[in-house]
């Protein structure tokens, strides 16, 4: 056997694995992402698989390639009806509170860590950024939602405070490094990369949606494909022209999610599958790079720091962020607390020890630290602080219908998923009652774990989900006869 199809066989074999056990993390109430790391840490050199991993910068240009994964599925799944009212918290506390988490993580690690304030901040940068994915998985497992606003608000923040610790990851990585960078061209510096990035980013989202829906491809599949490669490229573009490639590409991504985009399903199922393969290979890299040995010597360090930014420094950057909003404190704490971490920090973890500083092995055994305590203890409490901080709501599960509609540019209509609520008016009247207009096709209903042929004289029922085909301008009256 040679060894590049030894290291097929045992790649392909982890990312089974990986996706196996992502089964038993809803019966854990885990995050998959910590069963993705112990699996990592047990194939590498010093657990069962005795795999050695030591090719840094190659684990930095794949962590490049899958955060733009990661980056263009969220924007691609951002919502910007919901996200809307909660933009610019989402805003301060994309940007200030990162500045303000690593900060003071930065003086946190000067005092008991013995780091300088540049390599502390360097720490805390990259460890600043939050994963949703994470958090949103936990309160799945757990039939619990968050209190309208949360949910947005915590969604938008983790898209867009990832752009903002890789650029001060990379920039405070220059200034250690004396590479020609000075503290005071952060300031020019982080306006250049955020107004070139947007720009290419809104740039690139307003061809993409034309191209794929006039290109008028033969082939379905390879519009999965298209949009790959346009992903790639726009970050390179991005990145050559003094930008930031990776809000250009979340740009992209929400532009392209909220358009009339044709195959859009297929598109959203297709990028989420990438960024979960991209978040597994991170989250397995971490465990393979890792020297259980050289844990144990920072372990205490390790656990002190975790805690510091969980109780301190990441209650400290959100309340800052967060003066005069709308949100109680209560809330608050909610975001505070659901504050995960999740495959960034590795990648950034990746680019310290790839730009061979010297304390690069101990800023990654760090972010190890971080990165474990943070899914395991506030992943798996998440749902619990939601009820007791009392911002939960009861959790309404997504039914998957056995049809899918795709339409193309020139058809008008819309498929949308209706619940009836309790109390609504609605209930127990036939369908023929309710007086539909005629541009109205009630599809199926979706009642309890069946399914239902809609007829004139079928009555609907509490809880009911309606599949609706409906114009897409009387889309939100449709909802309004039902709710």
């Amino acid at each position: 056997m040679s060894p590049f199809e030894k290291s097929l066989i045992i790649a392909s074999a982890l990312v089974v694995l990986s996706v196996v056990t992502s089964k038993a993390s809803s019966r854990l109430g885990v995050p998959a992402l910590l069963l993705f790391l112990i699996i990592g840490i047990g194939a590498g050199a010093h657990g069962f698989g005795g795999i050695h991993l030591t090719n840094y910068a190659l684990a930095q240009e794949l962590g490049t390639i899958a955060l733009t994964f990661i980056l263009f599925s969220g924007g691609m799944d951002t919502d910007l009806k919901a996200v809307r009212p909660v933009l610019k918290p989402a805003l301060i506390l994309s940007t200030l509170g990162v500045l303000v988490a690593a900060f003071c993580v930065g003086i946190f690690a000067r005092a008991a860590l013995g780091f300088s304030l540049l390599e502390g901040t360097l720490l805390g940068a990259t460890v600043a950024s939050t994963d949703v994915a994470a958090v949103f998985s936990v309160l799945r497992s757990k039939n619990v939602t968050l209190n309208a606003g949360l949910g947005p608000l915590l969604e938008l923040e983790s898209a867009l405070n990832d752009p903002m610790a890789v650029f001060l990851s990379v920039v405070l990585l220059g200034v250690i490094r004396s590479d020609g960078h000075s503290v005071l061209s952060l300031v020019p510096l982080f306006f250049q990369q955020i107004a070139v990035g947007a720009l290419i980013g809104w740039i690139s989202g307003k061809c993409i949606v034309p191209l794929i829906n006039r290109l008028k491809l033969e082939y379905e599949g390879l519009y999965p494909v298209l949009s790959l490669a346009w992903i790639v490229l726009t970050y390179g573009i991005a990145q050559v022209s003094g930008g930031s490639g990776f809000l250009a590409v979340y740009i992209t991504g929400i532009i392209a999610g909220n358009a009339n985009l044709l195959f859009r399903k297929s598109l959203i199922h297709f990028h989420e599958g990438a960024a979960w393969l991209g978040q597994i290979g991170m989250f397995l890299a971490m465990g393979l790079l890792v020297d259980p040995s050289a844990l144990l010597a920072v372990a205490p360090l390790g656990i002190a720091l975790s805690l510091f930014l969980v109780l301190v420094a990441r209650p400290a950057s959100v309340l800052a962020s967060l003066v005069g909003s709308r949100f109680n404190l209560r809330e608050k704490l909610m975001v505070s607390w659901a504050g995960l971490r999740g495959a960034v920090p590795i990648i950034l973890a990746s680019y310290v020890l790839a730009a061979h500083i010297p304390r690069g092995n101990e800023i990654f055994n760090l972010v190890f630290f971080v990165t474990f305590v943070s899914v395991l203890l506030q992943g798996t409490t998440t749902p619990a602080v939601s009820k007791w901080l009392k911002v939960h709501l009861p959790f309404r599960k997504k039914h998957r219908f056995p049809i899918e509609f795709n339409p193309t540019q020139s058809v008008r209509n819309k498929l949308i998923e209706i619940a009836v609520p309790p109390g609504a008016a609605s209930i127990g009247k036939a369908l023929v009652e309710l007086h539909l207009p005629q541009d109205v096709l009630i599809v199926l209903i979706q009642r309890d774990t069946d399914i239902v042929v809609p007829r004139g004289d079928t009555h609907l029922n509490e809880q009911d989900t309606l599949l609706v085909l409906s114009e897409n301008e009387s889309a939100e009256d449709i909802k309004k006869l039902f709710l």
